[in-house]
């Protein structure tokens, strides 16, 4: 009779050379996911760092060696952006215009997206997709009568106009995400604040928003890069007075008027100055933006 170990001893060398071709294609995936991820990464990186380098050099050096490294860090270059290309002041605005557009963009989504996630009236879902079908709707279509709008409204020329297009299109991209990430949170906390007497608003601001953070964060920091990017926009809404223009404009404006005798060593400063912002949000924000894509999906 054939016994349990002799079995076992005919069927382990089997198993084994049948798991070896699985445990050969999950190699050959992780290596080519890994070489992937490490072309992606290489393609982000250096760009940058070649820009930043450039930055520092003279317009000499940067025509005939443009791989090399700078001889000297000259930090005059980063001046004369900042003040003679007027980027400080640029930065500035578009700081402020920034700040605005998403602090309004938070508000307004979190409160729609809430009340799709959470409330039960007549028309709720043809309300919601109307707001999810402006992702399908390009910028550039609607540019014609959006500038007759905004001009009639007396906002053309202005940051409240700018502050306001901003948030309008970002709007459908925030109410999609928060609704979905606001339906994900336990409704027994909600029930017992209300048991307890909290009243909607006061639910809402003092119970739901602290517990939607993750959310709201990864949101936030979205829409920072969506509005600091922003050139197609302002450069429609905000021709004229060039005090008033955002740090989109100004680079532009810097870029055309140097001509066939450009001073590349400042454009690359004030390209640097345009990208610090943004790698400093992505830095001190990641595991938020992480923990925010990630916490919408669990229950």
């Amino acid at each position: 009779m054939t016994t349990l170990d002799d079995a076992v001893a005919v069927t382990a060398p089997a198993a084994r050379a049948a798991d070896r071709p699985v445990r050969r294609e999950l190699g050959v995936a992780n290596v080519l996911s890994h070489g992937f991820l490490l072309l992606w990464a290489a393609l982000t990186v250096l760009p940058l760092v070649w820009m930043f380098l450039s930055s520092f050099k003279s317009n000499g050096e940067i025509l005939a060696d443009p791989w090399g490294l700078p001889e000297t860090l000259r930090w005059d270059n980063w001046a004369r952006a900042w003040t003679g290309a007027h980027i400080g002041r640029y930065f500035l605005n578009s700081l402020v215009v920034v700040a605005g557009s998403v602090s309004l963009t938070m508000l307004a989504g979190a409160t729609a997206a809430y009340v799709f996630a959470r409330y039960e009236f007549r028309g709720r879902q043809f309300v919601y997709y109307l707001f999810v079908g402006g992702l399908m709707f390009p910028v550039f279509l609607a540019l014609v009568p959006l500038f007759f709008v905004v001009r009639n409204a007396g906002l053309f020329g202005t940051w409240t106009g700018l502050i306001l297009v901003y948030a309008a299109y970002s709007l459908p991209f925030t109410v999609f995400f928060l609704t979905a990430f606001f339906r994900t949170l336990p409704t027994t906390v909600a029930e017992a604040a209300m048991v307890d007497g909290c009243g909607h608003f006061r639910l809402f601001f003092r119970v739901m928003l602290p517990m939607a953070r993750p959310g709201l964060i990864s949101v936030a920091i979205f829409n920072f890069l969506s509005h600091w990017n922003q050139f197609l926009l302002p450069q429609v809404l905000m021709q004229g007075d060039e005090s008033k223009w955002v740090l989109a404009q100004g680079l532009f404006a810097l870029s055309v008027s140097q001509g066939y005798a450009g001073d590349y060593a400042r454009l690359f400063a004030g390209l640097s100055i345009a990208v610090l912002p943004v790698l400093a949000v992505y830095v001190a924000f990641q595991r938020q933006v992480q923990s925010g894509l990630t916490a919408g999906q669990l229950k």
